[in-house]
């Protein structure tokens, strides 16, 4: 059964178990931003009910994660309403921040920059114009602590991830892999391309908020001068945001 949402047609909300003291709530199949709403409204209203034995969500792109203590909450009465709050969800479109995040591209910045316009028969400078052209709308935080997962990567630029995985990339590499985008938090493994590098630190423990970005939220790249890094790297250490909040 499918119901419509905001114009676009999205499954009807389904649950599946996760082991016994989890389940995840499921609106589609497909990187969609109705979908995705729908699960961040079911998040929200999760929240605000304080659902007993409802220890944690975690929303995705098409589900939502939910966390409970099987102890104290009855697993089919759990479901009931969820399904029922699902069913009865009228998401709005996301307002999330909308972020505007440096970026240097290229270089020791972006290693995979110039092998990416080659294969794409653009010129670097092409395809850094048209990376930071787009809108990306944040669909999930996940993988890592802070790895924001983004939609809105023109299809001109969606590439393969690599045959062979990166044993690690820095903290702050602005990646490509297939048709998704992406800002690593921290160094970690990675078969996506790297096209740059931000100073912005989207996670740090000893910061309040710990976490920048959030699902929801959107970004807009602006390449920087290399040699203004060292600066906004040394602003972001400090605890300064350096990417700067801007309107929608």
């Amino acid at each position: 059964m499918t119901v419509s949402c905001s114009g676009s047609i999205v499954q009807t909300a389904r649950i599946l178990p996760c082991g016994d003291s989890a389940l995840s709530v499921e609106f589609g199949d497909t990187i969609d931003p109705d979908v995705n709403d729908r699960v961040l409204a079911l998040d929200e209203v999760i929240r605000a009910s304080e659902l007993p034995g409802v220890l944690e969500t975690v929303p995705t792109y098409r589900s939502l994660l939910v966390h409970f203590d099987p102890t104290v909450a009855d697993y089919d009465s759990l479901t009931h309403r969820l399904l029922s709050e699902a069913q009865s969800l009228t998401p709005q479109t996301s307002t999330g921040r909308r972020w505007k995040v440096p970026v240097a591209y290229g270089g020791p910045f972006g290693i995979d920059l110039e092998d990416l316009a080659q294969r794409h028969g653009l010129s670097p400078d092409a395809l850094i114009a048209i990376h930071a052209a787009a809108v990306y709308r944040i669909y999930m935080i996940g993988f890592m602590p802070g790895f924001a997962y983004l939609g809105g990567l023109d299809p001109r630029l969606a590439t393969p991830r690599r045959t062979q995985p990166r044993a690690q990339i820095p903290a702050g590499s602005i990646i490509v892999g297939g048709a998704q985008a992406a800002v690593a938090s921290i160094a970690c493994p990675s078969g996506w391309h790297i096209l740059g590098r931000t100073p912005v630190q989207s996670y740090a423990p000893q910061r309040n908020p710990t976490f920048l970005f959030a699902a929801g939220d959107e970004i807009v790249f602006d390449p920087i001068d290399p040699a203004l890094w060292t600066d906004l790297e040394q602003a972001a250490q400090a605890g300064e945001p350096v990417a700067e909040e801007i309107g929608r």
